[in-house]
């Protein structure tokens, strides 16, 4: 029986367009969650919340109503009349903000999902939503209360008494970052100041809190907000506690992992716990927490200010979901992650070579291994048993890595390896003219397939061997119901049959126009069906490829031909330049020589030869100078009487 898994996670607060910061996170967790799933055997209940009720949501909801409903009435507004215009539309909207925000949170939650499902991010199990389970939220604040660890507020708002919750023996507060209880630093107060909300922190709620560090279980609403009724007046849900309501409601006390962005361990990691604990009066809650690597960009900081911020859907249109989703298997999920031509260079160089490697292999396949033929069994050789052998220590540590609190960059790494001990074995046996062993090097890119389809890089309902090109996926990482290979294959390899058989005849009686076609039909038609021709070792090799990859290497082919072209012009117009010099300068009289081109305004006494003998200002060459000048002066004589 599989061991069953509770899993918590953090969901997004539903107020803009997801970003490549959500991607480092729910796309390493999906990783993460695919490997206990599908490599470990365990049962994972995987649970994620929206939050959905937020100060982010509100401003940003308010903002866009308003504005937007002010211009269509104003033109050119004073900002003495904005200013009464904005008071009276939060008495007129006071009923509506409700509406807006969470029309607003769905029109982003859809948007994060569909970013999700084009990532090939696996739906989640259980998925709340704050504004579903404010009841529960009111009624474990209540036993908080109860339990001595929070208090309410004159305004409304309830808060959690860190100091009551540390000095009971069997709790402490800030579990993840103990080092920050008890700082009272400006940027400790700022982030709990910023837990709470923008619209959260004014000077008159911060005076009514017993300690710096309490933090709002529940808030009261002003005009204007989103609210629900409670006996501590009308108010919503703190951030805090969100989370800690919603995995206690699914998933009871306890939990197995909880998982996050690295910049949640705290306050807002530290303050569920804290709350979860202070609920249950329980020191234990969660048995691990992941806390995933931040992204950078380019080095730095993802930041609108820094004109660098990246949405999901404006990364998707550079790069295809596979290639993102190698890009992170390169880094591990608690690594910074760093975002930027250069890491993306790296994964579309593996994804070719894995690529490159499993075509080989399946062309082989195809044209020499037949699994109810003896033929296609092979005796193992020297070579194949050391291939074999390596092979098996590659599979240890690829073991050992995922042992390794999931290492997929090592995982990647020994990819790398046994693809470049896979392509040797190959070259050395066909150096001999031998088939290689097509068992053989089946199963070795059957192996890494399986385990590229575990970390979502290939869907599950694919082919044993090699990636699926973007046209066979529906949109979410799933396959068409057809196999597009084994349909079009066996007309692919009698087209390639046949120009090869032509190729030769037109060699053999050199026709050059015939070879031409051929080229053409390699180069330009069947790249652009998605069909790559390679001529290799006197066979072609046929290999079924996306049609934006062939036409981007076809590209790449072009512009390396034009500059290539470009330099060869550039070094022929230079050579020129210099032969026309060499014919110039020849042409020249010797006692003329000082007398013009570079020469000009620098002498002012010539000897009877024309060689200098005093300076622009008079003074006199010296020996060694003259010495020179004699030279040049021999130099140019010979070359004018050539």
């Amino acid at each position: 029986m599989r061991e069953n898994v509770r899993w918590y996670i953090c969901g997004p607060t539903v107020y803009d367009s997801s970003h490549m910061g959500h991607a480092r996170a729910y796309l390493s967790l999906d990783i993460l969650r695919r490997v206990f799933r599908d490599y470990f055997g365990y049962d994972v209940e995987f649970i994620m919340n929206i939050t959905d009720v937020d100060d982010k949501i509100i401003k940003r909801a308010r903002q866009s109503h308003l504005l937007k409903s002010y211009f269509n009435e104003s033109q050119a507004p004073s900002v003495i009349k904005v200013c009464e215009d904005v008071v009276a539309a939060l008495e007129h909207f006071h009923k509506k903000f409700s509406t807006l925000t969470r029309k607003r949170c769905l029109t982003y939650e859809k948007e994060f999902l569909a970013d999700m499902a084009r990532l090939n991010v696996l739906p989640v199990d259980v998925l709340t939503r704050v504004s579903e389970y404010v009841p529960e939220v009111i009624t474990y604040v209540k036993k908080i209360i109860n339990n001595g660890y929070a208090y309410a507020a004159e305004d409304g708002s309830v808060y959690f008494d860190t100091k009551a919750f540390e000095q009971n023996p069997k709790h402490f507060y800030a579990k993840l970052v103990p080092e920050a209880y008890g700082d009272d630093s400006e940027q400790l107060l700022k982030n709990m100041r910023e837990g709470e909300g923008e619209l959260s922190m004014s000077d008159e709620r911060l005076k009514s809190k017993r300690n710096p560090t309490d933090f709002a279980l529940w808030k009261s609403s002003k005009d204007g907000e989103p609210f629900w009724p409670s006996e501590w007046g009308n108010g919503r849900p703190g951030w805090h506690i969100e989370c800690s309501v919603m995995s206690s409601a699914i998933c009871g006390s306890k939990l197995d992992i909880h998982a996050g962005g690295f910049d949640l361990k705290f306050p807002h990691h530290d303050n569920e716990i804290a709350q979860v604990e202070a609920h249950y009066d329980d020191p234990h809650w969660v048995n691990y927490f992941l806390h995933c690597g931040t992204l950078r960009i380019q080095g730095m900081k993802m930041s609108k200010s820094l004109k660098n911020f990246i949405t999901i859907r404006k990364a998707l249109e550079d790069y295809t979901p596979r290639q993102l989703r190698l890009l992170f298997l390169m880094h591990n999920w608690a690594d910074v992650l760093d975002y930027s031509t250069s890491t993306m260079e790296r994964a579309l160089q593996f994804e070719k070579i894995t690529n490159e490697f499993f075509l080989l292999v399946k062309d082989y396949l195809r044209r020499h291994y037949k699994p109810d033929r003896s033929e296609g069994y092979q005796k193992y050789q020297a070579r194949e048993l050391k291939l074999m052998d390596e092979f098996g220590k590659l599979k240890s540590e690829v073991h050992g890595a995922l042992c390794d609190s999931v290492d997929t960059r090592t995982v990647i790494e020994k990819f790398r390896e046994l693809i470049g001990l896979g392509n040797a074995y190959i070259v050395e046996k066909e150096k001999d003219g031998l088939v290689p062993n097509c068992l053989l090097l089946r199963n070795i890119a059957a192996y890494i397939t399986n385990l590229l389809k575990i970390f979502g890089a290939i869907p599950q309902s694919s082919q044993e061997i090699g990636f699926v090109s973007e046209d066979e996926c529906n949109g979410e990482g799933a396959t068409t119901s057809f196999n597009k290979e084994d349909i079009v294959m066996p007309y692919l390899d009698a087209l390639a049959q046949f120009r090869e058989k032509v190729r030769n005849i037109a060699k053999e009686h050199k026709v050059n126009g015939i070879l031409e076609e051929c080229d053409v039909l390699r180069d330009k038609t069947l790249t652009e069906l998605g069909v790559r021709l390679e001529d290799r070792n006197g066979q072609t090799v046929v290999k079924l490829v996306d049609r934006a990859t062939l036409l981007r290497e076809q590209e790449q082919k072009d512009a390396e031909k034009k500059r290539k072209e470009k330099e060869k012009a550039d070094k022929d117009q230079k050579n020129r330049e210099k032969a026309d010099k060499e014919a110039a300068s020849k042409r020249i009289k010797p006692e003329e020589l000082f007398k013009q081109g570079e020469h000009t305004g620098k002498f002012s006494k010539f000897d009877h030869r024309g060689v200098p003998t005093h300076l622009a200002n008079g003074e006199e060459i010296s020996k060694s100078q003259l010495k020179k000048l004699e030279k040049v002066f021999e130099a140019q004589k010979k070359k004018y009487q050539q």
